[in-house]
């Protein structure tokens, strides 16, 4: 059996805050990021409000009158990873503007084929991770997979994942507490019954042959027999507890949580995986 190569991850959070500014959603995206690396996942980052992004629904807006536009590098970033995952804070029950803008420029490159003759991107699979302190994580997370799914992704089940407070005014993911400690209590997250904040079914999706051959361009995991499972090990809630507490500490500390680079996009596929990059 060919050796599977390493399965990539991008995660783009769409705070409204740049950086040096501390981010909540990217505390929270923190703990989905750790979970994925310990499957073995590369994962990379970008802060999107770092970025000069304008509207738009075309490849490249330079073409369209804009002096300056950063989205065709992170549109490559896109194409060199395996999975996307979308994390937005809640603002007046909605996602926020700039997940929007990514979903739309996301949709510039949708007319694009692989070699296959397949959705650009086809074999690449979508979640979305959600914060706030007021209701609406089903509700952004409903418009982010179904726009994501629209362009060709494949969404796993339970691949949104989030955390709310109290509604109205008050602490969010991570912010520091009276007394010590800050706010980030796992029972709030959602889905409650997928405490892996639902990364763990991209992973798994990221191989869809493994349950099936839903996609069909990716393989099994050696000695995962088609059409069963493959279930990374889940990690326990006091693990996560342990990164929940770090990613607070990092918050109060008042650490930016921007772009990083964890892998090259240089993409070393085996012979006939085939790639929409």
């Amino acid at each position: 059996m060919r050796e599977l190569e390493p399965i990539r991850a991008l995660f783009l959070n769409a705070s409204l805050k740049p950086s040096p500014e501390p981010s909540h959603t990217g505390a929270l995206m923190e703990v989905a990021i750790a979970v994925l690396a310990r499957q073995g996942v590369d994962v990379d980052q970008v802060r999107v409000a770092d970025h000069d992004i304008p509207p738009g629904v075309e490849k490249d807006m330079r073409a369209h009158g804009r002096a300056v536009d950063d989205w065709p590098a992170i549109q490559a970033r896109v194409m060199a990873a395996d999975i996307l995952v979308i994390g937005t804070p809640i603002w007046l029950g909605e996602r926020s503007s700039l997940a929007t803008r990514v979903v739309e420029r996301l949709y510039g490159w949708s007319g694009e084929f692989n070699e296959r003759g397949q959705s650009a991107y086809y074999g690449r699979v979508g979640g979305c991770v959600v914060t706030g302190n007021e209701d609406g994580i089903k509700h952004c997370a409903a418009g982010i997979l179904y726009a994501l799914q629209h362009l060709g992704f494949t969404i796993p089940p339970r691949a949104d994942a989030g955390w709310i407070g109290e509604a109205g005014p008050g602490p969010s993911y991570g912010d520091a507490l009276d007394g010590g400690g800050g706010a980030g209590n796992l029972e709030r997250l959602h889905p409650a019954q997928h405490r892996v904040h639902g990364v763990e079914p991209a992973a798994h999706g990221a191989h869809p042959e493994s349950c099936g051959g839903v996609a069909g361009d990716r393989q099994r995991p050696q000695g995962v027999a088609r059409g069963r499972a493959f279930r990374p090990p889940q990690p326990r809630v006091s693990e996560l507890r342990g990164l929940r507490a770090g990613a607070a500490r990092r918050i109060v500390a008042g650490r930016n949580h921007g772009m990083t680079g964890v892998f090259t996009t240089d993409r070393h596929r085996s012979p006939g995986m085939g790639s929409a990059a």
